[in-house]
């Protein structure tokens, strides 16, 4: 298989301006389809804006809603699948979740996953958690998978993905600073235990009362960055390499060397005292 190139767009866009963060959208996908990308990944709540008070609630719709949509034109138009994050509203119970949408290339929506882990007050106020852990779409001889920001740095959440055949995991990111070692150690290494490339978009600089840390990158299953940003806009273009999974999944077994019998410990919920 020839390698999948896809480009990560670190920005904060426009918060609170839907029709501003659809044209940087649309932008970015070009530069994106010039490139040689055919995936675009996107920021978490990129459609919206992430420190945006009580219009979470005013601005959430559903994943067949306009915003997705426009989000799904964009996507055809440049002929290329699109990640990216939204407020969504459940229609059947009004639940607003943190979420994040795949889109193929075709502008068909794939998948849809709600985070199921949230951080902090304006996150545990504004969102409902969601419930299901894995949520994959098998998309360019790849199967795909999606987290949101905070999932990522639970080590569950990632061996999940792994022994669901996640080869690449998309995660649409708002990580605020001081908390740089999440992109700078924690990827990288939640790449390599789980044998899998992992995808971070990341917003970046002030917003609201967050400092967003930039630092998207693409991690590879050998533990390393493939490609880094800064800390301030950028589009990241990178190159998603099935061989190099393949041969690395060979050399470090850890899937295969598990002793899940071992583990049942592990499974009721953790007592903080």
């Amino acid at each position: 298989m020839t390698p999948l190139r896809i480009a990560i767009l670190q920005s904060s866009g426009h918060p609170g301006d839907v029709a501003a963060n659809l044209g940087a959208l649309d932008a970015a996908a070009a530069r994106a389809a010039e490139s040689g990308a055919r995936l675009l990944v996107c920021p978490e709540m990129f459609l919206t804006g992430y420190a945006i008070g009580d219009a979470v609630e005013q601005l959430a719709e559903a994943a067949d809603g306009p915003g997705p949509a426009a989000v799904a034109a964009i996507a055809a138009r440049h002929g290329l699948a699109v990640a990216h994050g939204y407020p969504e509203r459940d229609p059947a119970t009004g639940a607003v979740h943190n979420s994040a949408q795949l889109v193929g290339p075709d502008g068909r929506v794939l998948a849809d996953y709600r985070k199921t882990h949230l951080f902090g007050p304006f996150e545990t106020w504004h969102f409902r958690a969601g419930d299901t852990p894995v949520v994959t779409a098998d998309l360019f001889g790849l199967r795909i998978g999606l987290l949101v920001c905070y999932d990522v740095e639970f080590p569950e959440t990632g061996r999940a993905h792994a022994l669901a055949g996640t080869d690449l995991l998309l995660v649409p990111t708002a990580l605020m600073r001081p908390y740089d070692v999440v992109p700078e150690v924690l990827l990288p290494a939640r790449a390599f235990e789980n044998q899998m490339y992992v995808a971070y978009a990341n917003r970046c600089g002030p917003e609201g009362e967050f400092d967003f840390a930039g630092l998207s990158c693409l991690a590879g299953p050998d533990g390393t960055a493939a490609a880094r940003a800064g800390r301030g806009e950028e589009l990241l273009v990178a190159d998603v390499d099935p061989e190099v999974l393949s041969a690395s999944r060979a050399r470090n077994t850890y899937l295969g060397d598990r002793r899940p019998e071992l583990y049942a410990s592990l499974v009721p919920p953790v007592r903080v005292p």
